[in-house]
């Protein structure tokens, strides 16, 4: 009998599955076909509705709603941080400013869902309940910014990694014959990166009319890495006191080159420090187990 309900209940539940997807499709294939015809006048309102699409209808208004909520909550120069943060990390498709607000605003409302998973449907109870349910609250608000800020040094540390050998390129080809912003335009287009991309953004700022050094000041802004903020300052001190470019940027490019060999060895320095919670939590009992667990049993047997 059991079975039975069992197989009526799926197959109830296979045929309602269909239905909503077979009606799903239909939806979308009306909706595609009156938004293929162009100049054609819409009479009835469910026709004019199938045009709006469902994140315009449901997610648009319940996103702005969050968002303004969001704003209304946030301390003073929060945004500006986030657009900051968001500027380092190259502008990801993503993050947002708005997305990032409105998953604070959904982070407020999480405490009391998971007050009720934790303590009603888990039936958990005491001071282990009331941890996971902090845990589980204080993960939901800081999150976006967690990954935010991993997203942002992830993007320093390839552009750090990345500037000698631009530096390089760009000496050879200005010591070729090019102009400054012809060789880094070359340089940018053979070298694909985060950094080529800032480059880039501040050629087309030049391009747009601003100086070279208002657009430097703005790439060191932009990135806030100190590797690239010391070729900033050399080639503003270069536009000022007219020194050689091409003798400059040798010069920036070895001592970029000695940067990124001390990083490597302060990165393979700390890579002990960091292997020794691993060792001692995790390794160390597994060993102690396997050797020490046999003499623990024979001495048991003795006494």
């Amino acid at each position: 009998m059991l079975i039975v309900v069992v197989i009526v209940v799926a197959a109830a539940m296979l045929v309602s599955a269909y239905t909503a997807v077979s009606l799903m499709t239909e939806r979308s294939e009306v909706r595609e076909s009156l938004r293929r015809l162009e100049g054609y006048q819409i009479q009835g309102s469910r026709d004019r509705e199938l045009l709006v699409t469902f994140d315009q209808r449901v997610l648009s208004p319940v996103g702005d709603r969050l968002v303004s909520i969001g704003r209304r909550i946030t301390p003073v120069g929060y945004v500006e941080n986030l657009n900051r943060k968001l500027d380092q990390a190259g502008r990801p498709k993503t993050f947002d400013v708005e997305q990032l607000i409105a998953a604070k605003a959904v982070a407020l409302v999480l405490p009391i869902l998971w007050f009720v998973v934790v303590f009603w449907l888990l039936g958990m109870g005491g001071l282990m309940a009331f941890l996971l349910w902090v845990m589980l609250s204080g993960v939901g608000f800081i999150l976006p910014d967690v990954l935010l800020t991993r997203k942002v040094d992830d993007r320093k540390h390839e552009i750090a990694v990345a500037l000698p050998d631009i530096l390089d390129l760009l000496t050879i080809s200005v010591e070729a014959g090019l102009g400054f912003e012809q060789a880094l335009d070359r340089t940018t287009a053979a070298i694909p990166g985060a950094l080529s991309d800032e480059f880039d953004r501040m050629l087309r700022e030049m391009r747009l009319g601003t100086s070279r050094s208002d657009a430097l000041r703005a790439l060191e802004a932009r990135t806030d890495v100190p590797e690239l903020r010391s070729f900033v300052l050399a080639m503003l001190q270069a536009d000022t006191f007219g020194v050689s470019i091409s003798r400059l940027l040798r010069s920036q490019a070895e001592e970029m080159r000695i940067r990124r060999r001390q990083r490597a060895q302060e990165l393979a320095q700390k890579a002990p420090v960091k292997m020794l919670f691993p060792l001692v939590f995790c390794i160390f009992p597994s060993i102690f187990v396997i050797v020490l667990g046999p003499a623990v049993l024979q001495v048991n047997e003795v006494f």
